[in-house]
């Protein structure tokens, strides 16, 4: 309806525009288009007005359409990964390689990667605030609880919760806008994306360490995780969201 509108509306704008042409040298061109410049600016401010972009729209917008029941299945398997993957997969890798191999010791890898593809899916797939906060919230909750990424350093990354929300949200936000929105590069979205969470976190991190707010011996362990372990996390999660995001395309 917008577009027939818009359409309709630029069509007779023209029309006019062409009897002003044919009247040029009349008496009535001054006032025809004096009322045709003022229509004009009437209609495209109404235009701009709803081309205006706020976060709620850029929340609602996917890279395609998906029938209600893909969109439940979806927002099921995404919400499981983002609760269950960091409560209990570092700990099943704890259990079978123990707790001082270097996959135990390298474990946030796995569960960064899994919960950064989760998030970008959610970007890509899934519309509105409900679905953005349960994924951009819950896994830094899950981990920290569970204790088995960071371990002794667990209890002071309770800090660092409000930079992740907010990072995890930043990588969200860049997909949706660049991607679904804009329809951009997928890795222009990823790019900036990336840069917008380690920047966020990582920042967050230094801001607190200068303020001593982590003990001596878990900095080194908190500055590993909040710096180029989310770097490293967040590419390896856009590339495994791409290529279902190129299977999806396909099987369409």
């Amino acid at each position: 309806m917008k577009s027939i509108l818009t359409e309709s509306s630029a069509r007779a704008l023209l029309t006019e525009r062409a009897i002003i042409t044919r009247k040029r040298n009349s008496f009535e061109y001054g006032l025809f288009a004096f009322e045709y410049h003022i229509k004009k600016e009437i209609f495209y401010f109404f235009l701009n007005k709803r081309k205006e972009i706020n976060m709620e729209t850029v929340l609602k917008q996917t890279v395609r359409d998906f029938s209600k029941a893909s969109e439940v299945i979806q927002t099921i398997i995404v919400a499981l990964l983002a609760i269950l993957v960091p409560t209990f997969l570092a700990k099943l890798i704890t259990m079978i390689f123990g707790a001082e191999s270097v996959i135990a010791n390298n474990s946030q890898i796995i569960v960064g990667s899994i919960v950064n593809t989760a998030l970008i899916i959610t970007a890509l797939n899934l519309k509105g605030w409900s679905k953005t906060v349960l994924v951009v919230t819950m896994p830094s909750v899950s981990t920290i609880l569970s204790g088995y990424v960071f371990k002794s350093a667990s209890p002071v990354m309770i800090y660092m919760i409000p930079a992740i929300w907010i990072g995890n949200f930043a990588i969200v936000y860049a997909y949706k806008y660049i991607v679904a929105l804009k329809e951009k590069n997928y890795f222009l979205g990823a790019l900036v994306g990336i840069v917008a969470k380690v920047l966020i976190i990582f920042g967050a991190f230094m801001l607190l360490k200068s303020f001593g707010v982590f003990p001596p011996k878990a900095v080194d362990t908190i500055g590993k995780a909040m710096g180029y372990m989310q770097a490293i996390t967040a590419t390896i999660g856009s590339v495994i969201a791409f290529v279902i995001y190129k299977l999806e395309t396909i099987k369409k």
